[in-house]
């Protein structure tokens, strides 16, 4: 590998860096070398130093994304609301942000529904941000129902 590809782990606290910008977002230690993301009371999801990202969706979100190639079943708990994606290289990068951001919507637009959580997410635009992120109709419909 030459001086300016970067290792696995340097794309991991890339992704962590930038994650950990996010309104409301904490991040701590996971198990097996890995960096937690959750916001307010909910795992937004994790990703270890070796380049493995997981992440929990509502099952019928979680199957559109495995349906539409954008990420895979759990490579421990395949039968479950988690998935994993695999960071191998920096092109995985901009997909691993965005599987993370949209949880991070999902969560954002679910913790607004309750009154003593809606302070943690702050003031973010998740109609507009779902919009600039081109989901899936598929997809989308999984967040109407949280944006009423």
């Amino acid at each position: 590998m030459s001086s300016t590809t970067p290792s696995r782990e340097q794309l991991v606290d890339e992704l962590t860096a930038t994650v950990a910008t996010w309104p409301g977002i904490e991040v701590a230690p996971h198990r097996f070398e890995g960096s937690e993301f959750t916001l307010g009371p909910r795992e937004v999801g994790h990703v270890h130093r070796f380049g493995i990202l997981d992440i929990n969706y509502p099952r019928r979100l979680r199957d559109t994304l495995i349906d539409e190639g954008r990420t895979g079943e759990h490579h421990v708990v395949p039968d479950s609301g988690w998935t994993t994606f695999r960071i191998r290289t920096g092109a995985d990068l901009e997909p691993a942000r965005w599987l993370l951001r949209l949880s991070y919507l999902y969560h954002v637009a679910t913790l607004r529904r309750r009154p003593e959580l809606a302070g943690v997410v702050g003031d973010v635009d998740v109609e507009g941000e779902l919009d600039a992120m081109s989901p899936s109709p598929r997809v989308r419909e999984s967040f109407d129902r949280v944006l009423d």
